[in-house]
């Protein structure tokens, strides 16, 4: 039996290692475990043909005090995401140039899409942040989709399609399987719309220069032997019932003794760990229930940004996939060009069971249809699919279908003892995003503080504590 620990943290994405970090600053001992081979999660940087790319979570924007300030405090630049000139649409088998956010689609479609832009932040305005289950008919709303609503509200063939691409990018998903509820307490933790789409002024406003994971990179390295990766948690036994007296944490490597556990794993991951005594049935449910979107990303580098020449900003939308919204994700000095192109909902579930070589040559085949021929031609070339990534099962976020947000959403965050729960799905601001991820870190670390502090236990990994393990 190892020496005991305050607090074990399972998991070493952002929302762990900010967990752990928080409560290693208040001077309690702390052990960080990692099923995958590498710390991040669902952040993950590379380099590829000298330039570098982020696989997982990429961008930040105003609001997202939390992952900035982390930034900041461990010396992780930024740079603004690049969107001078005109935007690129393809659209009915034509490409064309836009600028701003919305594209033009006809006046019609435009009053459309504003049309149920107004409402549906009007509707998340009634959602109260962190706790959607207590929304004003919040199961009937919990019982539709966005793609049903959408359909009700006779949303123009336009309009639907337009949403069609938020839902992709934002929860992995097509608007006909993702819950009502669940779009609008998202809406609503991100402060609107507008700053959950949009670049400038929004959350796609900046890149880290040194990339998402070198913030992992950083936490892991002032943690140092605290965190252990390739080590799966499967087992977790509780004692002490609801008063919340400690746990005993099994691995394939050990056994492990602590006073608190915090679980910083996505939701559908959570009935990995075999727990005794038995969760709760709503917590259950919650794993099986709110599964992870389908997202993945193409990235293609290029000896220079060709687009820029001709006055495009690399942003760009397509109608026919399988990459259907594009970014410039270039590096800050321009030594290189780099287009980021996203692949989800559908398009994703059919393009990741793709050959290597066949998935490449359909996303370069859509950012030619986007910025021309010169796109089929890069020096360097990776994809990401993160729904084939073992220990996270997909991405960016869970994306809970109709009917799981009103019964099971409470499960998100509701210690059972000893035992609370970080991520970024935990989050009642910037859900989804990073900056979630070290907000629900930190509020987890602030729960296991209190714990401690109600259950009278010393602090530090005394004996004392492993007794009462």
């Amino acid at each position: 039996m190892s020496s005991p620990y305050d607090a074990i943290v399972v998991g070493a994405g952002l929302s762990g290692l900010a967990a752990a970090r928080t409560l290693c600053q208040r001077g309690l001992s702390v052990l960080v475990l990692e099923a995958a081979p590498r710390v991040g999660g669902r952040v993950c940087s590379a380099s590829v043909a000298g330039a570098h790319v982020d696989l997982g979570g990429t961008f930040v924007g105003p609001g997202q005090d939390r992952i900035i300030a982390l930034a900041d405090e461990l010396g992780v630049d930024r740079y603004p995401t690049y969107g001078t000139g005109d935007n690129a649409i393809r659209r009915h088998g034509r490409t064309s140039r836009y600028r701003g956010t919305i594209p033009p689609v006809g006046v019609g479609n435009l009053l459309d899409v504003a049309r149920l832009q107004t409402a549906l932040e009007r509707l998340s305005r009634r959602i109260p942040a962190g706790r959607p289950w207590d929304a004003p008919q919040a199961a009937a709303l919990d019982a539709q989709t966005l793609g049903s609503w959408l359909r009700e509200r006779h949303a123009t063939a336009a309009a639907q399609a337009l949403m069609a691409i938020v839902s992709r990018t934002t929860w992995g998903c097509e608007p006909a399987e993702v819950s009502l509820l669940h779009v609008l307490h998202y809406i609503r933790m991100c402060g609107g719309m507008d700053p959950m789409l949009d670049t400038e002024g929004g959350a796609q406003e900046e890149h880290f220069v040194q990339g998402s994971q070198e913030i992992a990179l950083r936490m892991a390295a002032e943690l140092g032997d605290r965190v252990r990766t390739g080590e799966p948690v499967t087992a977790v036994e509780r004692s002490g019932g609801e008063s919340g007296r400690g746990v005993r944490v099994r691995t394939g490597q050990g056994t492990y003794q602590a006073a608190r556990l915090v679980v910083a794993v996505p939701p559908a991951l959570r009935d990995r760990i075999a727990f005794t005594p038995e969760l709760p049935h709503g917590y259950r449910m919650l794993a099986q229930r709110w599964t992870p979107g389908v997202l993945s990303k193409a990235y293609a580098v290029y000896a220079e940004p060709f687009w820029r020449s001709s006055g495009l900003s690399g942003q760009g939308l397509s109608d026919t996939g399988p990459a259907f919204i594009t970014f410039d994700a270039g590096p800050p000095d321009s030594s290189r060009g780099v287009l980021l192109g996203f692949v989800g909902g559908d398009y994703a579930r059919q393009w990741d069971d793709l050959p290597p070589a066949e998935r490449r040559a359909r996303a370069l085949s859509s950012f030619a249809d986007l910025f021309g021929p010169q796109a089929l031609e890069p020096i360097g070339y990776t994809d990401q699919r993160w729904a084939t990534e073992n220990w996270l099962g997909g991405g960016p976020t869970a994306a809970p279908g109709p009917g799981c947000v009103a019964p099971y959403a409470p499960f998100l965050t509701r210690s059972v003892g000893p035992v609370h729960w970080a991520g970024t799905e935990t989050a009642d601001r910037w859900s989804g995003f990073m900056d979630g991820a070290v907000r629900a870190g930190e509020r987890a670390a602030r729960e296991v503080l209190r714990g401690l502090a109600a259950t009278g236990a010393p602090a530090a990994g005394t004996a004392a504590l492993g007794a009462s393990a």
